[in-house]
């Protein structure tokens, strides 16, 4: 069997456990362990199974991953997620199309101290859902714009992806944070301008007028925990305080002590915090391993190097060979998760991207390409078949047909197509604030 052959026997196995609704994580194990074993045999198997995982998950620095959604669940449980939406709705409410406006806003906010998009696209939308809909909009524009703003939990850091890319990469975490943060802000102001777009050029989706919530002391003391918490873990991370991993804890720690002045965090939600950042954990941490294994498999038919090989010499523009592969990431996005199209193809992509000639040091291609690889992974939170958090949204707006849910996300998978080319076209976007990480 040629190793073409082979590598297409793995990706088709895994596909096709994939439609039999087999956890991906087992997908992809059981594929890799396949091609593993028609090639290296079965004792090897064995052998690399017995040392992998504990190879694996003795690494100090996946602890950043949970510490990092038990801080975002703090965040969820503690009711933070109210005093967002008052602030940012009153800052907002004044345009129009201003409340969805506001929505991104809190949306942005959160995941500034959630890491997760499902979370944030959840939590926002149960206070401002009902907002919304009371006030005039339409079930297309509410959901889509919460499905689209939950999209913002992963491109504003903290981000879970981010930190999965930088260790598969052996990229610095401070710096793919720093990166992230203006191709973040571009996000949140594109949304808002589609918003903005939208309601003018399609009537009858957003009230014409609405009298915009005051802007309180009480609505500004209600984000001060917020901002503080944020201040904390990315102020000490930059400022040399403490690592990712510390600064991850730190702002677990604080998420919780700003949930209990609240007084919104009681046993049952503080166990529930725990156990919902095990799940999530262990997800994760499974398909690492089942990733490891079929990347493992795909390493011994030796076809990613041969592919890095070949893509270099065609001689093709680096721009044009970065655009192809983004392209598969959006097709990859209709069967998969984000963490799971990371872990898979990054070892297969990333040396292909590092072989290619930019222009730029090497460090500032990896840290682009990150950002390149998480801005279109975005893509398949939103976009049919699949768009998660289309599901997570609609799944609590009731009477919302689905159609109607896919349909107002457009105008946002518009505004991502046109953020993703301007970061493709201009690197130095992404790459203004990592000069200023030491």
């Amino acid at each position: 069997m040629t190793p073409a052959l082979l590598t297409l026997l793995i990706f088709g196995l895994m596909l096709l456990l994939m439609a039999l609704r087999v956890p991906i994580a087992v997908a992809m194990f059981a594929a890799g362990a396949a091609g593993y074993g028609l090639q290296a045999g079965w004792l090897p198997l064995a052998s690399f199974l017995n040392t992998q995982a504990f190879a694996r998950f003795a690494s100090y620095d996946l602890s950043v991953i949970p510490l990092f959604i038990l801080m975002g669940n703090f965040a969820t449980q503690g009711g933070l997620s109210r005093a967002l939406f008052d602030f940012a709705a009153a800052v907002m409410g004044r345009f129009r199309g201003g409340l969805a406006m506001g929505a991104v806003l809190a949306c942005a906010a959160f995941g500034a101290i959630c890491g997760s998009s499902v979370a944030t696209a959840a939590t926002i939308t149960q206070v401002a859902l009902p907002e919304l809909r009371k006030h005039g909009y339409s079930g297309r524009l509410a959901t889509g714009t919460l499905a689209a703003g939950g999209t913002l939990g992963i491109l504003i850091p903290p981000s879970v992806p981010l930190v999965v890319y930088a260790i598969l990469t052996e990229q610095n975490i401070a710096k793919l944070f720093a990166a992230a943060m203006v191709p973040g802000l571009i996000a949140m102001l594109g949304y808002m301008l589609a918003i903005a777009a939208y309601v003018r050029l399609v009537p009858g989706h957003a009230p014409e007028q609405m009298a915009a919530p005051a802007l309180t002391g009480r609505a500004l003391a209600g984000i001060l925990p917020i901002g503080i918490v944020f201040l904390v873990v990315f102020g000490g991370i930059y400022g040399g305080l403490f690592t990712p991993t510390e600064g991850a804890a730190v702002g677990a720690a604080a998420t919780f002590l700003a949930a209990l002045l609240k007084r919104e965090m009681n046993w049952a939600k503080f166990q529930e915090c725990f156990y919902a950042t095990a799940v999530a954990s262990a997800m994760i941490f499974m398909i690492f391993l089942g990733a490891d294994l079929m990347n493992s498999a795909l390493a011994l038919t030796q076809v990613p190097a041969q592919l890095a090989s070949a893509v270099q010499g065609l001689g093709w523009p680096p721009l044009v060979v970065v655009g192809g592969i983004l392209l598969l990431y959006v097709l990859l996005g209709a069967v998969m998760d984000e963490l799971s199209m990371i872990l898979l193809t990054i070892p297969i992509f990333f040396p292909v991207v590092m072989g290619l000639d930019f222009g730029l040091p090497r460090e500032s291609v990896a840290i682009w390409f990150g950002i390149m690889v998480l801005m279109t992974v975005g893509f398949g939170l939103l976009a049919p078949p699949v768009g998660l958090n289309v599901y997570v949204v609609n799944s609590m707006a009731p009477g919302v047909p689905i159609a109607e849910s896919y349909r107002g996300v457009m105008p946002f998978l518009i505004s991502d197509t046109l953020r993703t080319l301007l970061l493709l076209f201009f690197p130095a976007i992404s790459l203004w604030l990592v000069g200023f990480v030491g």
